[in-house]
C-alpha cells in the first residue's frame, strides 16, 4: 500500500452526491485494491493552515482531488495557490447550478446559494483536469466550458427489497402506498400534478399518499385525506428510511425547465429501491431508462394524463407488480456500481 492518499474528496457538504457517485459506490472496491481514499470536510476557517503541517503535506502530496459542486472561497483561493502540490483534479457536478440560480420557481434561499456557487464555478473548472456530470444533457452545458467532460450516471446504492408488498390486493385497511420523495427544488413539479392527486384521494379510499416535504407540503395536498407529510430527512437517515419503506407507486414529475434539463434518472433508482413502479414525466432523462408499460409509465405534463396513469396502475395490480419487478431488474443493470468502479479505476 502506498504511503499517501490517492484520492481526497474535498467536501463542502454535498454528501449525497459524493456518496452516490464515489464514496459509497466505487470507493469500497477501490480501497480493497489498495487505493487510499479520504474525505475531508472543508471549513471556511481552515485553508492553507491545514496544508502547512509537515506530516499533512507529506501524506497528501500528489494526491488526486475530487471537488464536488463547490468550495468555500478561502479553500478555493488556497487551492489555486497550491495546485501544483496535487495530482489529477476532478470536478463532480450533478446539477445545472447556473440554471438553478435563475429559476424563479425555486426557493429563494436555494437560488441564493446556487448563485454564489455559480459565481465561483469558472474558477473550479479552471482547476479541474476533468468535469464529471450525471447526464448527457448536463455534459452538453459544460462541453463549451471545459476541454474534458465525462458522464457518470448514478449508481444504485440501496439493496432492492423484493415485492412481497404486492402479494395481497390493497384495501382501505392496507392501502396502496404512493410516494413523492423529491426535495423542495421539485415543489413546482409536484404542484403541477396536484389536481390529479386531489381527484385520486377524493374518489378512492384505498390509496395513501406520502409527500416527504414536512411543513413545506402544499396546502391543497395537506388538506387531503390519507396524506402523510413526514419531514425531509438528512441524507444518511434517508438512506436508512429508504431501505425500510415500501412503495407501490412512486411519483416523479419533472417540468420542462432549464434546471430540470440537467437532472439524472436517479428517481428511477430511488423508486425501485422502495419496491415500487414509477410514473414519470415523458421527457429526458426518464425517457432514457423507462419503457412505457414495461418498467414504469411515461406521461405528459397535464393533470389528466397523470390521473389516467394512476388509474391504469391502480386498476391492474398484477400488471403493476410486473412493472415493479421489471424496474427492479433494470435498476440492477443500469445502476450496477461496477460501472462507477471501472469509471474511477480508469482515472
Amino acid at each position: 500500500m502506498s504511503n499517501h492518499t490517492d484520492w481526497i474528496v474535498l467536501s463542502d457538504g454535498a454528501r449525497p452526491t459524493e456518496d452516490i457517485y464515489f464514496l459509497e459506490s466505487a470507493a469500497p472496491e477501490l480501497r480493497e485494491q489498495d487505493v487510499n481514499i479520504d474525505r475531508l470536510q472543508v471549513s471556511r476557517k481552515l485553508g492553507a493552515a491545514w496544508w502547512s503541517g509537515g506530516a499533512c503535506r507529506r501524506r497528501y502530496a500528489n494526491a488526486n482531488l475530487m471537488l464536488c459542486r463547490s468550495l468555500p472561497l478561502s479553500w478555493l483561493r488556497w487551492l489555486e495557490r497550491n495546485r501544483s502540490a496535487f495530482g489529477y483534479i476532478v470536478y463532480l457536478i450533478d446539477d445545472d447550478i447556473s440554471a438553478a440560480a435563475l429559476d424563479s420557481t425555486l426557493p429563494a434561499a436555494y437560488r441564493k446559494r446556487m448563485a454564489r456557487i455559480a459565481q465561483l464555478q469558472p474558477r473550479l473548472l479552471a482547476l479541474a483536469d476533468e468535469v464529471v456530470t450525471c447526464s448527457d444533457q448536463l455534459a452538453e452545458y459544460f462541453i463549451p466550458r471545459h476541454p474534458k467532460v465525462s458522464v457518470l450516471t448514478p449508481p444504485l446504492l440501496a439493496p432492492l427489497p423484493g415485492h412481497d408488498h404486492f402479494t395481497l390486493p390493497p384495501t382501505s385497511q392496507a392501502p396502496w402506498q404512493l410516494g413523492f420523495h423529491g426535495t423542495r427544488a421539485h415543489l413546482q413539479d409536484l404542484l403541477h400534478i396536484t389536481p390529479a392527486l386531489e381527484s385520486l384521494q377524493h374518489q378512492r379510499n384505498d390509496t395513501e399518499l406520502e409527500i416527504m416535504l414536512g411543513q413545506h407540503i402544499p396546502e391543497p395536498l395537506a388538506a387531503l385525506p390519507r396524506v402523510k407529510a413526514p419531514a425531509p430527512l438528512p441524507w444518511q437517515a434517508f438512506q436508512q428510511y429508504q431501505r425500510q419503506r415500501r412503495l407501490h407507486i412512486g411519483l416523479a414529475p419533472l417540468l420542462a425547465t432549464p434546471f430540470n434539463q440537467g437532472k439524472s434518472f436517479i428517481k428511477f433508482l430511488d423508486i425501485a429501491a422502495m419496491g415500487g413502479v414509477g410514473i414519470y414525466s415523458n421527457r429526458y432523462p426518464y425517457t432514457e431508462v423507462v419503457r412505457h408499460g414495461e418498467n414504469g409509465l411515461l406521461v405528459e405534463d397535464n393533470p389528466a394524463a397523470w390521473r389516467e396513469g394512476l388509474q391504469q396502475l391502480l386498476e391492474d395490480p398484477a400488471a403493476t407488480a410486473r412493472m415493479a419487478k421489471q424496474a427492479e431488474h433494470d435498476a440492477l443493470n443500469i445502476g450496477n456500481p461496477q460501472h462507477a468502479i471501472r469509471f474511477w479505476q480508469s482515472r
